[in-house]
Formats: C-alpha cells, structure tokens, sequence
C-alpha cells in the first residue's frame, strides 16, 4: 500500500482493516472500469465512516485520480442511482434529497439507515 493521505489512503485502510466497507474498498482500489470503482469508493467511504458518518461525491473521486474533477459528475449520478437503489442516502445539509429531484450544491452520502434519518 501507498503513503499517501487522503480519501485513497482511507480506502487502503478500510481494505487492510477488512471491516465495513472493505470488499467494495478492493474493488475501488483496483483496476476495473472507472465506473464500478466510482460507486465501490462511494459504498466503501460511505459504509466505513457509518451511522451518522457520510461521504461526498467528491472524496469517492480523489480517491481515484490526481485530476478528479472529470469524474465529479459521474460520481454524482452514481450517488443518486446507488440512493435509487436504496443502498445510500443523500443529505444536503440537515435535508434528505429525492436522487429524482433536481438539486445543485454540496451534497452528502450517508448509509442507507442512517439514525439520523
């Protein structure tokens, strides 16, 4: 594993903690399609800060590449067809947001569940 710090090297250590988060971590850190390793960054991050922790669209996309903002949009929709999905929650602010609804600004993804629902 690196040294780096940052969204990536929380991913390495959920993978080397084997805790929540860690099969999607695997398949975040590895070398398949953009995509797939998008929303596994997204279930990892989201799934190992846990209940009353949460992600942004863009830590799941530092975690990938040095130059992340191309990827920002993507992991966007992938945070609205993963809350779609029912497998997130998508804050902003205090407010959970419909994945179907227009919305702009920060967001945040938390677990589905979450007690702060």
């Amino acid at each position: 594993m690196t040294s780096r710090s940052g969204p990536r090297r929380e991913l390495e250590r959920i993978l080397e903690s084997a805790g929540p988060g860690a099969v999607h971590a695997r398949t975040a850190l590895g070398t398949g399609p953009v995509p797939d390793r998008l929303r596994a960054a997204i279930l990892a991050l989201a799934f190992a800060r846990g209940e009353g922790g949460s992600c942004c669209p863009s830590d799941a996309a530092r975690a990938l590449a040095g130059e992340w903002r191309p990827l920002l949009p993507r992991a966007r929709e992938l945070a609205r067809e993963l809350a779609r999905a029912g497998e997130v929650r998508l804050t902003q602010g205090a407010r959970s947001l419909d994945p179907d609804a227009e919305w702009q600004g920060p967001i945040r993804i938390r677990p589905a569940g979450d007690a702060n629902d």
